[in-house]
C-alpha cells in the first residue's frame, strides 16, 4: 500500500463538497459541479476520492458510493498523478472491492473498470491477475492475509471437515445432546456465510470481467510481461461456462463473446470449443445465459460466418425459436441475427431459403408488447399537456454545407442514398455497405431500441436484400394483418408495410397495390387509436415519394391530394404523438412533392401557422422543420404577400420571445434562414431585427470563446448559435443579395471584421459556416466583401487540404466552393485574385485526384478548379493534363445548374488555351459533354467548336479515335454536334 496520507483541511472540503451534492436543487446543483470541476486540477484529488470509498466507514454508504462514482469519472486522471498517489489509488479500489459493504464494492467494481481503461490492462497486471484468482477464489480475504471473519477457514471442504472433528468431539465430551446441536447449527450457519460470501466474490468480479470485455476488448487482447493473459483467461471462461451458478454461466458466455468481433487470436485458437459451449449452453434454463448464448452467435455471424455456415440449419431453427423466446430481451438478441444476417450480402444465399419462416416470425414480433403499451398510454387528447423536459431530445446543429446535386436519369441504373457528404450514389460495391438508420424506426415506437424495432428494421433490410421475394412471402401474413378485427394487429401490419418501403425490388413488387393500399392508409387516419394513426402517418410517408408523382392530374387528385390532406389533419390531431408523426411525414411529403405543392400553399401555410398556436414545446422544434422544408420545397413561390403575411407573424412573435442564449433559437433561426432564402426580397420588412441580431449573437459567442480561451475554468460556450446565426446570414444574403448591403454597412460590430474572427475560429464547424457565407457574400455583396478578402483568401487556402479530418470535412468542403464564387467576382484575369490563383490550383488539383477525398470535395473542387482557369486561363491551362479525366469524372453526373455551366465554361477555355492537355482524356470530355439535357447557349457553343476543331484538324484520326467511344456517345455527339 502506497503510503500517501490526506491532509486534513483538503479531506473535510472535499467530503463537504460531496455531502452538500445530494441537494436536488437545481442552482446548489450547478454550483457544486464547478466546484468538483475544479478540485480535478488538484494533484492527488483522485487519491483523496479513493480514501472517501475505502478509509472512511463512518460515513454514510451514500456519500463514499458518491466518492466511488467520482473516482470513476475521473480515472483519466490516473495517467498525469504522481507514482505514490496512483498506487494508492489502485490498491485502494481493490482492497475496497474485496472486503466491503455491497455498495461500496459496486462502486469500487466500476472504478476498477475505469482504472483498467485508463491506464491499460498491461500497466496494472497485477490487477487481472488479481481477479482471475478471485473467480475460484475460497476467501479473498485470506489472500490478502486478513481473516475478516471469525468462522472462516482456507476452504468450504476443510470448514466442513472441521464441523465434523468439532461435532464428533463435542459428542465425545459431552453428554448434552442439545450443545451438539447448537454447535452443529453454529457451523452451518459459518459455512453458508462463507459460501454466499464466496459466491458474492466470484460474481462480483466475473462482472468486472464482463464489463472490461465489452467496453475495451482490444486492450485486453495485448502481452503481458511475455504472455498473454487471455490465453489462459479463455480457457478459463469456457470451464466457468458450465458453473451451477446461472450468473456465471452468463458472465463466462458474454466476456467470450466480446472477443469475437476483435479477431482474438487467443479465442479463436478455441474457436471450435467456444462454439461447442454456445451449443450446450442453447437449453440453458436461466434467460441471461440464452441472451448471451444468442448474442455470440450474432458476433460469429458477423465475424466468422463461416464456422455457423456448416450448423446453420440448427443454428437457423434455434433462433426462430429465440426470437419467439417469452423472454425479450432474449427474443431481442435472437431477432438482431435476422438483422444481421441480412446486412451481409455475401450470407444472401444462404439467407434466402430461410426466407419463408424468417419473415412471418419478424412481422410477429412487431406487435406492440404490453409494457410498451403501459409506457406509451397512446389513448389520450394530451395536446394541451405541457411536455416534460425529459421529453425533449437534444438536437445537434451540424452547420450549413455546400453540395452539388446529381443527375438522377443518367445514374446508370445505380442507387442513390443520402450520405455524409449530401446525396451519394452507390455502385454495386458500396451497396454491400447498405447503412440502416435507426432513427427510421425511433421517434414513431417506444422509447428504446426493442424487438419491435428490431424486427422492422430488419424487415427493411430484408427488403432491400430480396425485394419482391419478400412480399410475396409476406403478402397473405400482412393482409391478413392488415383488415384485422384486432388494432395491434393492423398497427403492426401497417409498420411491415412502411418498413418494406425501401427495397427497390420490394416498392416494384408493392407499386401494383399501393392503389388500394394508399386509400387504406388514408382512410386509417380516421382510426379512434392514437397509435395506429400516428404508424399510418408514418407508412404513408415513406410512400410520399409514389404519391407525389406527377403521372396524370387522376393520380394527383386520386392520391397526393388526398395525401397531403390527411396528414395536414394529423398535423392538428389532439394526440401529440400523432401530431409528430404527422408533421414529419408532412416534411416528407414536402420534399417529394416540391413546386407541387405551390398550388396548395395557402391552406398548408394556415394549417402549419395554427400548429404554433396548439403545439408544446416538443412538437414546435419539430414544426420549425417542416416549415423550412416548405420553404426549400417551393422556393420564390413563398414571396407572395399574402404567404408572408400568413407565415412571418407567428415567427416573429416566437423570435421576440426568446433570448440569445435559448435552445429553441437555433432551429427556428434554422427555420428562418430558409424562409429568409426562399421569400428573397419580401423578406425585406423583417431583415434589419433578425440581420442585427445575428450579428449580435456572432459577437457576443466570440467574446465568451475568446473569455473561454483565457480561462479555460470556464464552461465552453455552446458553438450552436455561433453557427446558426452564420447560416441565417448567409440566408440573407442568398434570399436578399444587393438588399443586404445597406444593413452590412450600417451595423456596428461590423459583420466583415467578425466574419474573419470566425474564419480562425478552432472548432471546425464555425469555419464551415464562416466559409458558406463567403460565398453567399461574394455573390450577392461583393464590393462590400471585396476590401477583406486578402486576409480571407488566406484562411481558403489554408483550409483545403486534399484528404481532411473527418470532422473538418464539410468545411474543407465550403472553403473549396466559396473560393470559386470569389474567383467569378473578381473577373477576368483581375490583378489581385491572380497571386491566389497558383496557391489555390497547388491544392485544389490534389483534392481533385486524391482517392480517399469524399465525392463532394471532389465535386467542389473541379467546379472551382474549372471557374479559377475560366477567369485565368492563361496560369491554370498548363495544368490541365493533370486533371482533365479525374475533372471529368467528377461531374459528369452533376445536375444541369448555374454552377456546372461556369465551371464547364472554364474547361472548355483551358482546352482552347491548351488544346493537347485533353488529348488523353478525350474520352471523358466527349461523355461529361454528351450527359448534359440543356447546356446554356454559350456553353453549347464552346462545345461545338472545339469538337469541330478537333475533327477538322485531324478527320482520319478523329474518326479513329471516336470509332472506339461506348456507342451511347458515338450517337449523341453525331445527333447534337455533327462530328
Amino acid at each position: 500500500m502506497s503510503t500517501w496520507t490526506p491532509q486534513p483541511a483538503g479531506l473535510q472540503e472535499i467530503l463537504q463538497t460531496i455531502r452538500d451534492s445530494t441537494d436536488t436543487q437545481g442552482n446548489v446543483q450547478r454550483a457544486i459541479t464547478h466546484k468538483l470541476n475544479t478540485f480535478t486540477r488538484v494533484p492527488d484529488y483522485i487519491a483523496y476520492l479513493a480514501y472517501i470509498l475505502t478509509a472512511l466507514p463512518q460515513e454514510e454508504d451514500q456519500i463514499r458510493t458518491i466518492a466511488g462514482y467520482l473516482l470513476k469519472n475521473n480515472a483519466r486522471l490516473l495517467l498525469g498523478v504522481s507514482p505514490e498517489v496512483a498506487e494508492y489509488a489502485k490498491s485502494a479500489v481493490l482492497q475496497a472491492f474485496i472486503s466491503s459493504p455491497p455498495l461500496i464494492r459496486n462502486a469500487a467494481g466500476h472504478d476498477i473498470v475505469a482504472f483498467l481503461g485508463a491506464l491499460e490492462p498491461r500497466n496494472w497486471p497485477d490487477c487481472l491477475q488479481q481477479l482471475v484468482n478471485m473467480l475460484d477464489s475460497p476467501d479473498p480475504a485470506l489472500q490478502e492475509g486478513k481473516a475478516h471473519a471469525k468462522c472462516s477457514s482456507s476452504s468450504s471442504e476443510a470448514l466442513l471437515l472441521r464441523m465434523s472433528h468439532l461435532i464428533e468431539r463435542d459428542f465425545m465430551l459431552s453428554s448434552n445432546i442439545s450443545q451438539a446441536r447448537d454447535v452443529l447449527y453454529s457451523m452451518i450457519i459459518c459455512i453458508n456465510i462463507q459460501v454466499q460470501m464466496l459466491k458474492i466474490t466470484m460474481q462480483a468480479a466475473f462482472s468486472v470481467f464482463e464489463k472490461a470485455c465489452e467496453d475495451f476488448p482490444r486492450k485486453m487482447d495485448v502481452e503481458i510481461n511475455g504472455t498473454r493473459p487471455l490465453d489462459y483467461m479463455i480457457p478459463k471462461f469456457l470451464v466457468l461456462s458450465e458453473h451451477p451458478m446461472p450468473k456465471m454461466r452468463s458472465h463466462a458466455v458474454a466476456c467470450l463473446s466480446y472477443f469475437v468481433p476483435i479477431n482474438s487470436q487467443s479465442l479463436f485458437a478455441h474457436i471450435d470449443a467456444f462454439i461447442a459451449c454456445l451449443f450446450k449452453r442453447a437449453s440453458d434454463e436461466d434467460p441471461s445465459v440464452r441472451r448471451h448464448v444468442c448474442q455470440a452467435l450474432v458476433l460469429l455471424l458477423a465475424a466468422r460466418p463461416e464456422k455457423l455456415m456448416p450448423e446453420m440449419s440448427n443454428v437457423a431453427e434455434y433462433m426462430l425459436y429465440s426470437t419467439k423466446d417469452k423472454n425479450e430481451s432474449v427474443a431481442l438478441e435472437a431477432c438482431e441475427f435476422w438483422l444481421t444476417f441480412a446486412e451481409d450480402p455475401d450470407l444472401a444465399a444462404f439467407l434466402h431459403p430461410l426466407l419463408g419462416r424468417v419473415a412471418p416470425v419478424l412481422l410477429d414480433c412487431m406487435i406492440y408488447g404490453e409494457d410498451d403499451l403501459l409506457w406509451l398510454d397512446g389513448d389520450t387528447e394530451d395536446t394541451s399537456v405541457p411536455d416534460k423536459e425529459s421529453d425533449i431530445k437534444p438536437r445537434h446543429y451540424g452547420g450549413k454545407t455546400h453540395g452539388l446535386d446529381r443527375d438522377q436519369g443518367e445514374a446508370n441504373g445505380q442507387e442513390r442514398k443520402r450520405g455524409a457528404y449530401g446525396e451519394e450514389t452507390l455502385d454495386d460495391e458500396d451497396e454491400d455497405d447498405y447503412d440502416l438508420d435507426d432513427d427510421d424506426f425511433a421517434d414513431e415506437m417506444s422509447t428504446e431500441w426493442n424487438l419491435r424495432k428490431c424486427a422492422a428494421a430488419a424487415l427493411d433490410v430484408l427488403a432491400v436484400r430480396f425485394g419482391s421475394e419478400l412480399l410475396n412471402v409476406l403478402l397473405g401474413p400482412l393482409k391478413n394483418k392488415l383488415w384485422s378485427a384486432e388494432w395491434l394487429e393492423r398497427e403492426s401490419g401497417i409498420l411491415a408495410l412502411g418498413a418494406m418501403a425501401e427495397g427497390a425490388g420490394c416498392i416494384d413488387a408493392i407499386e401494383p397495390h399501393l392503389t388500394t393500399l394508399v386509400p387504406y392508409l388514408i382512410n386509417t387516419l380516421n382510426d379512434p387509436k392514437p397509435l395506429v394513426r400516428s404508424i399510418a402517418c408514418w407508412t404513408l410517408g415513406r410512400y410520399a415519394s409514389w404519391c407525389t408523382q406527377p403521372i396524370s392530374e387522376q393520380h394527383k387528385n386520386s392520391y397526393f391530394v388526398p395525401t397531403m390532406e390527411g396528414l395536414l389533419r394529423m398535423v392538428l390531431d389532439d394526440n401529440k404523438r400523432v401530431q409528430e408523426a404527422g408533421c414529419s411525414a408532412f416534411a416528407t411529403l414536402e420534399e417529394d412533392a416540391g413546386p407541387e405543392l405551390v398550388p396548395y400553399l395557402e391552406p398548408v401555410l394556415r394549417n402549419l401557422v395554427f400548429a404554433f398556436e396548439k403545439y408544446q414545446h416538443k412538437n414546435t422544434l419539430i414544426l420549425y422543420d417542416a416549415v423550412g422544408t416548405l420553404a426549400d420545397a417551393v422556393g420564390r413561390a413563398l414571396q407572395n404577400p399574402a404567404y408572408v403575411e400568413i407565415l412571418m407573424p407567428p415567427l416573429t412573435s416566437r423570435w421576440a420571445k426568446l433570448s440569445d442564449d435559448d435552445d429553441d433559437l437555433i432551429p427556428l433561426l434554422e427555420c428562418i434562414a430558409s424562409v429568409t432564402i426562399a421569400m428573397g426580397p419580401a423578406f425585406s420588412p423583417y431583415a434589419l431585427p433578425v440581420f442585427q441580431r445575428c450579428v449580435n449573437i456572432i459577437h457576443q459567442s466570440l467574446l465568451q470563446y475568446q473569455a473561454y480561451q483565457q480561462n479555460p475554468e470556464l464552461d465552453e460556450p455552446d458553438k450552436s448559435f455561433l453557427v446558426v446565426s452564420l447560416d441565417l446570414l448567409s440566408g440573407l444574403a442568398q434570399g436578399m443579395g444587393m438588399h443586404l448591403e445597406s444593413l452590412i454597412g450600417q451595423t456596428n460590430p461590423n459583420l466583415l471584421q467578425l466574419l474573419t474572427v470566425c474564419l480562425k475560429h478552432p472548432q471546425a464547424p464555425v469555419r464551415q459556416s464562416a466559409y458558406a457565407l463567403v460565398g453567399d457574400l461574394a455573390m450577392g455583396c461583393f464590393q462590400l466583401l471585396r476590401p477583406h478578402l486578402p486576409s480571407i483568401m488566406a484562411e481558403l487556402i489554408e483550409q483545403l487540404d486534399p484528404e481532411p479530418k473527418v470532422e473538418f470535412i464539410s468545411a474543407c468542403n465550403n472553403a473549396a466552393w466559396s473560393v470559386g464564387e470569389v474567383a467569378l467576382r473578381y473577373g477576368r484575369d483581375d490583378p489581385e485574385f491572380q497571386q491566389w490563383v497558383n496557391p489555390l490550383i497547388a491544392r485544389l488539383i490534389p483534392i481533385l485526384l486524391h482517392p480517399k477525398a469524399p465525392r463532394s470535395l471532389h465535386e467542389n473542387a473541379a467546379v472551382s478548379i474549372g471557374r479559377i482557369g475560366l477567369m485565368h486561363p492563361g496560369v491554370v491551362a498548363p495544368h490541365l493534363p493533370e486533371f482533365a479525366q479525374a475533372w471529368c469524372l467528377a461531374l459528369y453526373e452533376i445536375r444541369d445548374n448555374e454552377e456546372k455551366d461556369s465551371a464547364f465554361r472554364g474547361l472548355c477555355t483551358l482546352v482552347q488555351t491548351n488544346p493537347a492537355g485533353i488529348a488523353k482524356s478525350l474520352l471523358w470530355f466527349c461523355n461529361a459533354i454528351i450527359r448534359w439535357h440543356q447546356p446554356s447557349a454559350e456553353l453549347n457553343s464552346m462545345f461545338q467548336q472545339l469538337l469541330s476543331g478537333f475533327k477538322h484538324h485531324d478527320e482520319a484520326g478523329w474518326a479513329a479515335q471516336v470509332s472506339t467511344f461506348p456507342p451511347v456517345i458515338q450517337e449523341r455527339l453525331a445527333a447534337r454536334y455533327g462530328v
